[in-house]
């Protein structure tokens, strides 16, 4: 088929690829910062809340309130706030990162064994050494699997940087969609779904890592 071999063609010319990395690059970093920014929110917030029980309730309505929003819109308002550049995308997309990794959080450290909590108390634990020692490590595979959720959402979703800022691999689809470069388009999407993988994968490894730790502690 002729676009498949269009495609093979964009994909493995060599010329074209310093700027496929500088695009690749620049949507893993947007994307990172964005997830960065969610988590330093939302591990403290649903840390609070699996602990202490309080507010359960609170991280269902959050979460699917935040998903309930569209990206696009969110990027369109923001985009009329900001103006160009990276501040309306990056608020949008730490938005749509925090409910994944906040019900992680949350489901991790609600689900610590109460009998390890009960035994930690009765050795003399700290509030904050329980949670530091005890329910952090524990839940840290389930933390981290919200985590890879959200930045999966992330890096398909950060294709809109390019609304409002030259950046990202959302460049190629938007430059290829107003010039009817549908090569173009589907390079820009095969990239993102190549990263999207990666990223994947390296979460996926890392989740295995830490169950087998606490396995063997």
């Amino acid at each position: 088929m002729t676009w498949i071999d269009d495609l093979f063609a964009a994909l493995t010319d060599t010329t074209a690829w310093p700027e496929y990395a500088a695009r690749m690059l620049q949507h893993l970093g947007i994307s990172f910062l964005a997830v960065l920014l969610a988590s330093l929110i939302a591990i403290p917030a649903g840390t609070a809340i699996g602990h202490t029980g309080r507010g359960s309730l609170l991280v269902g309505g959050v979460s699917g309130a935040a998903r309930a929003l569209p990206t696009l819109g969110l990027l369109t308002i923001f985009g009329l706030i900001f103006g160009i550049g990276l501040g309306a995308p990056l608020l949008a997309l730490v938005i749509l990162a925090i409910p994944s990794v906040l019900a992680g959080t949350y489901a991790g450290i609600a689900a610590v064994d109460r009998n390890t909590i009960d035994g930690s108390k009765a050795m003399g634990f700290t509030e904050a050494q329980l949670i530091g020692r005890i329910e952090l490590p524990l839940a840290a595979p389930v933390i981290v699997g919200g985590v890879r959720n959200a930045a999966l959402q992330v890096i398909a979703t950060a294709t809109l940087a390019a609304y409002t800022a030259d950046i990202g691999l959302g460049r190629l689809i938007f430059h290829g969609l107003k010039t009817r470069d549908y090569i173009e388009m589907l390079t820009g999407s095969v990239l993102v779904i190549l990263l999207a993988w990666v990223v994947d994968l390296l979460f996926g490894r890392i989740a295995s890592l830490l169950r087998r730790a606490i396995r063997t502690a």
